[in-house]
């Protein structure tokens, strides 16, 4: 065993099994250095469960802040966007933070979802934050999940969702007015929302460098809200690219140019005034356009107007998931409004196959039933 002083402190070098381990002890005191050198050594020879259990032990001594904001270190490193995790974890620590992950127990979990209810959060938004209390609980987290499942209590029930699809009608409507409003920005990106079914965060950071209006005619989503949505190639359809065609002619006009890194809706109100930063909302006008066509709805309908008329149109599931960035069928189904139209047309193109069968059926048995002719001509 050895320690040696570097910059003000202690390091430990011994050799274990035939291979040398290095560390830093954290200590400017050489007794403390030598104590976790010490510990080191003693860790090294103990079975690896021991370990293992151990350090759960640990964990589990630990408070909900404490263990929540190693997590958000740690998930920051992988995720270049952590808003999801922040946002998820920022009631529990409101509510939890000051127990110990011990004390997080089945009971402690359903008040919680009671208590978030109450403050009136929505279900999904509470079923995504236990599961993150979850699991930054690590092992005891993992066993209160389990037992949370088996008495069906983990999730709450989810109504159907907000959302609607609109019609035909009202999209003509909508992009009637939209193509009248001072913005330059907004009648080409409601287009592009209506027709590739793009989250609103995924619109408003589109840069030129993730379109291609020539060649391959797509466009590559940048960072997405989920790891199947970040980087999925979307076909552009005759409409958009007319509409981006004449943004572009716009945006040339306005900055004199297209730099890849610039963004494609730039920031600025009412006109756009940098295309180095992205347009931060499109709240006004859409509010404006839906008070004036008298159309319901929120601008995440768009997204599921479209995976609705994927859906009518026979498109398979893991097309629709490859565009639109989900991961699950479940999700799909979550996002699909098959219409009233859509559902008649069905019915009715069954009933005129059967109107087709029944008329051929009908001929075949006349034909069968048809007398022969005699050679007078008389039956």
């Amino acid at each position: 065993m050895s320690l040696y002083l570097l910059k003000g402190y202690y390091y430990y070098e011994f050799f274990y099994k035939g291979q040398r381990k290095r560390g830093a002890t954290g200590e400017r005191d050489k007794e403390k250095a030598r104590e976790v050198e010490k510990r080191e050594r003693e860790r090294l020879e103990r079975p690896f469960e021991e370990i293992l259990k151990e350090e759960a032990r640990a964990h589990e001594t630990k408070t909900i802040n404490a263990v929540a904001d190693t997590f958000l270190e740690e998930y920051k490193l992988e995720h270049p966007d952590e808003t999801y995790a922040e946002y998820a974890l920022r009631p529990v620590k409101r509510l939890l933070g000051k127990k110990l992950v011990l004390e997080i127990t089945d009971g402690v979990v359903h008040r919680y979802q009671l208590t978030r209810r109450k403050e009136e959060a929505a279900p999904k938004t509470i079923n995504e934050e236990v599961m993150m209390l979850l699991r930054i609980c690590g092992d005891h987290g993992e066993l209160v999940r389990m037992r949370l499942k088996r008495k069906k209590a983990l999730r709450i029930k989810v109504p159907a969702s907000p959302g609607r699809a609109y019609s035909a009608a009202e999209k003509a409507a909508l992009l009637a007015d939209a193509k009248k409003r001072r913005s330059p920005n907004f009648y080409p990106a409601l287009v592009l929302a209506l027709n590739t079914g793009l989250r609103l965060k995924e619109l408003r950071t589109i840069k030129w460098e993730q379109i291609d209006l020539l060649d391959k005619k797509t466009l590559t989503v940048g960072k997405s809200k989920t790891d199947a949505g970040t980087g999925r190639v979307v076909p552009l359809n005759v409409e958009v690219l007319d509409v981006l065609q004449q943004h572009a002619a716009w945006f040339m006009r306005k900055f004199g140019e297209c730099k890849p890194e610039w963004y494609v809706f730039p920031f600025g109100q009412p006109q756009p005034t940098d295309p180095r930063k992205p347009v931060t909302t499109f709240k006004t006008a859409w509010a404006n356009v839906r008070k004036t066509t008298k159309v319901e709805g929120r601008w995440h309908d768009h997204r599921h107007t479209l995976i609705t008329e994927l859906s009518e149109n026979g498109t398979s599931r893991e097309a629709i998931k490859s565009m639109v960035g989900h991961v699950s069928d479940a999700m799909v189904e979550r996002y699909s409004h098959i219409r009233m139209e859509a559902k008649r047309a069905a019915v009715e193109e069954i009933a005129k196959n059967q109107r087709a069968a029944n008329k051929k059926w009908r001929k075949e048995m006349k034909k069968q039933h048809k007398p022969a002719a005699t050679a007078g001509g008389v039956q």
